[in-house]
């Protein structure tokens, strides 16, 4: 059966189809044929286990006749940083505490092999999981109003209804010695049933080059994660997996201090907005 859904969705079945040519058949088959392997080679337990399988095979049924060889890519690439994201997040392993706040927020971290290092915020939200993906998915261009790091977020291109190219401009960090960064990252949202993930990793988009004065930073396999807290369903459990790259010449202590700092702020930022906006 999943074979040959795999063949539809790749527009083998249909003869306008079969008449493709180049590197945009070839790049649909192997997204098909890779997606597939992961799903049926995917042995994670819990939620992670369920998202990923689910991403997959959502995955597999994409319309290739509205997309170009670029926008498949982009797919693709969106496709891949999830899974890796949510293959780090399930290894429970080599995870250290980086800072806990009275509240029970709490950040972790631990070195990846082919990533780096990478941080864990795991924090607990008093609002409906439908509250936090309005505001970080539906409202994601508005997060600059909010969130004092964040200086502007920009969708540059969307690619059908869970594919988005942005610009980000963070602002100056550690009393200015961490300077302006910018970021260009394809980001991957997907949501099923009561858990939603938006994925991100940095990408090449021609139309936004370097900026002056600002140095290009990069995010590695990066995500956040929603779903409701085990028996208290108007609250949310939130998790944000960090790999980042600061780019320039940077201490491993200070850039360990902002970013772990950078999460605990967000959340308090979050929490801020999420109730203002209700009131």
């Amino acid at each position: 059966m999943l074979l040959a859904t795999f063949k539809l969705c790749a527009g083998s079945s249909y003869r306008h189809m079969r008449n493709m040519k180049g590197l945009r058949h070839q790049a649909v088959l192997a997204i098909g044929q890779e997606l597939n392997r992961r799903t049926l080679g995917d042995s994670s337990p819990g939620w992670i286990s369920q998202v990923r399988r689910r991403s997959s095979l959502l995955g597999s049924q994409l319309e290739v006749a509205l997309y170009s060889e670029q926008e498949l890519s982009y797919i693709h690439q969106g496709e891949v940083a999830m899974q890796k994201a949510l293959g780090i997040l399930s290894n429970q392993e080599g995870w250290k505490k980086e800072n806990q706040q009275e509240n029970g927020d709490k950040v972790l971290s631990k070195v990846v092999p082919d990533v780096g290092k990478v941080f864990r915020l795991e924090v607990v939200v008093d609002q409906p999981m439908d509250r936090l993906y309005e505001e970080l998915v539906d409202r994601m261009e508005a997060m600059g109003e909010w969130n004092p790091n964040v200086k502007e977020i920009k969708v540059l291109q969307k690619i059908g209804k869970d594919t988005v190219i942005t610009h980000e401009l963070a602002a100056a960090a550690a009393g200015n010695l961490v300077g302006p960064r910018d970021f260009v990252s394809v980001r991957c949202a997907k949501r099923r049933g009561s858990t939603c993930v938006l994925a991100g990793i940095a990408t090449h988009f021609g139309e936004m080059p370097e900026q002056s004065g600002v140095i290009r930073a990069e995010h590695g396999p990066t995500c956040m994660v929603l779903h409701p807290l085990a028996g208290s369903p108007s609250k949310t459990k939130f998790t944000w997996l960090l790999s980042i790259d600061l780019k320039g010449w940077l201490p491993k202590t200070i850039i360990n201090q902002v970013l772990s700092q950078t999460q605990m702020e967000f959340a308090n930022h979050l929490r801020k907005r999420l109730e203002s906006s209700s009131a």
